[in-house]
Order: C-alpha cells, then structure tokens, then sequence
C-alpha cells in the first residue's frame, strides 16, 4: 500500500495577486510566500493521507492574467478538481471568479463531448457527473482590508453550485481544506461510476520529478512533494 496511491489532478485559477502560489506553496511546503512573482504555470506533487486513505495530489498553480486564457483551456481540459480563489481584500477578483467557472464549465463540457477529445477517465470531465470545485476566499486574515463579505462568498458558491471557505495562506487556516475537500469529491465521484482509479508508484514518481523543492526541512515519507516548472512560448 506504501507504494502505491490514487493520483488526483486538481488546478488552482483565479485572478493575478489573490494568493494562488501562496496556498500551493503552504500546503505543498508548509512554507508562506512573501513576496508577489507573476506564476505562468508551475506543477506541485505532494503525497498526503486523506481520510486514512495516500493520494498522490498534482496540484497546478496557474496565471491568472487575461492573456493567458488560451493556455487556461488546456489546463482546465487536463484538470480534475479546481480550487477557484479570490481574495477578501479584492472585490474585483471576487466579480472575476465567475468568468473563471463560466471557463471550467465551457471547457469541460466542449472536451467531454468534442469527437476529438475522447471522454476522459476522470470523473472531472464527465457530463454526468458536476465538475468539482472549491471557491476560496483568501487572505482572510486581512479583517482591516475586507472588500468581501463572508456572505458574499456563501452567496456565490450556492449560485455556482460549488464548495465555500475562506481561507488565509499566511496563516495556514483551511489550506487543506480547501484542497482536501476536493479530493473527497472526486473521490465519491469515482466511487458513484464504480471506475478504478488511476494508480501511481512512490519509485516512478521519484523518477519522474524534474526537482524536489527544499525550503530547510525534509518531509516525511507519508508527506512528499515535487514540483516542476514549465516554460510556456507564446508565438
């Protein structure tokens, strides 16, 4: 069982500044990140225990700018469960989450259904099956700076149909959560169409990791991570 675990794909959007990588990074690395460097598209593995249960969580943290939404499709289109982020401090990243879901939305139903793209074994893609999503409200630990109301993002999550919770990257409140609970999604999800999961190994991972990140410590054997960057040409 040490050797093998389910592997969950899951996708960070949301608008530029809201604390994308911070949530990626605190949760991969236990690690908060001060300063503010524009991410085009970098990946995260990070093995973890959810529910008694080892999953292998590939965790995609991607641009939030509007010149990347060709690139955002492809993302969605590899995606399983998306964690959808806005901060409390920025009521116009609270007006764009819509625009972000009306994208997952569009993509996953054009790619489920596309001759070209085949359905995809996860239960993320299927038209029978509502995609997986948390929307987060970050950075609540900014009280004095709070553009949006706690019922303002409970609201929006019924309207969306989707997960609610307010979180704070800095302080490490709800990271797991808001990650965790998506996993548990895709995982009932899986269970409903009765589909084995896909399967990873602890040796092929290691194999196939470009870097291992190390912010001076080492992780358990039960709480690895991985991360690799990628270089996006735009023609």
């Amino acid at each position: 069982m040490a050797g093998r675990m389910v592997l969950y794909k899951l996708v960070v959007l949301g608008d530029g500044g809201v604390g994308k990588t911070a949530l990626t990074i605190q949760l991969c690395l236990q690690h908060f990140v001060e300063t503010y460097d524009p991410t085009i598209e970098d990946s995260y593995r990070k093995q973890v225990v959810i529910d008694n249960q080892p999953c292998m969580l590939e965790v995609l943290d991607t641009a939030g700018q509007e010149e990347y939404t060709a690139l955002r499709d492809q993302w969605i289109r590899d995606g399983e469960g998306f964690v959808l982020v806005y901060s409390i401090s920025s009521r116009s990243s609270f007006t764009r989450i819509r625009k972000f879901h009306h994208q997952i939305m569009r993509v996953k139903e054009s790619f489920s259904t596309s001759p070209s793209y085949p359905a995809s074994p996860v239960a993320a893609t299927s038209p029978q099956l509502p995609v997986s999503v948390m929307l987060v409200g970050n950075k609540s630990d900014r009280v004095t700076e709070r553009e949006v109301s706690t019922q303002e993002g409970h609201a929006l999550a019924r309207e969306l149909r989707c997960d609610f919770v307010e979180a704070s990257a800095k302080n490490c409140v709800n990271v797991e959560k808001a990650f965790y609970d998506v996993v548990r999604k895709l995982r009932d999800q899986r269970q409903q169409v009765s589909r084995p999961p896909q399967l990873v190994t602890g040796r092929q991972n290691t194999a196939k990791s470009s870097r291992q990140q190390s912010n001076g410590s080492a992780p358990d054997g039960n709480n690895r991570y991985y991360r690799q960057k990628h270089r996006c040409v735009v023609l």
